[in-house]
């Protein structure tokens, strides 16, 4: 009976490795000649940086991405998208960022009273890097800044939105 298991299972093997390959126009080939081992990999990880960000927000409440790498010391280009369909009134976003050490619970809880200024509060400007306008349903803004190492948090601004829409970007050299 093992026998003739093994016959089986070495027939199965042996059909499997047949000459009937086909070129499969929608699998990419993969060259492995560049692959590295996993252990290496780990040891020396790469942190990929892009200086380009496309952040997209939309009606459900939520930054499509929370975190991003970028390369200190050179200028970031971030495009900030609402997607949703509601007017900025109804269901605004906006992207703040902070710098290091600002309290982005307290920016939010201040932020709330601030709707003359689209919820970017006056007398914390200080504590701001950049940010955009408050956008409604298909609007779109661009900013651009620069940043040293270091570890900063985003969020939007509008009110109810901080405890969903956040996140950090790492500027690294």
């Amino acid at each position: 009976m093992k026998k003739l298991f093994l016959l089986s299972c070495t027939a199965l093997f042996i059909m499997s490795c047949g000459e009937s390959k086909k070129a499969d126009s929608t699998q990419p080939e993969i060259d492995y000649s560049t692959a590295t081992d996993s252990n290496e990999a780990e040891a020396t990880p790469a942190v990929a940086t892009n200086n380009h960000i496309v952040l997209k927000a939309g009606d459900d409440m939520r930054f499509d991405k929370t975190d991003f790498t970028v390369k200190a010391g050179e200028e970031v280009t971030l495009i900030f998208m609402n997607s949703g369909e509601m007017s900025k009134e109804a269901m605004g976003h906006n992207f703040v960022l902070l710098k290091p050490g600002s309290d982005a619970s307290a920016f939010a809880s201040d932020a709330v009273s601030a709707k003359a200024t689209d919820y970017i509060p006056t007398d914390l400007q200080s504590e701001i890097i950049a940010h955009t306008k408050l956008l409604g349903g298909k609007e779109n803004d661009q900013i651009k800044f620069t940043l040293e190492p270091g570890t900063y948090d985003f969020l939007c601004s509008f009110p109810g939105h901080f405890g969903s829409m956040n996140g950090k970007i790492t500027a690294v050299k």
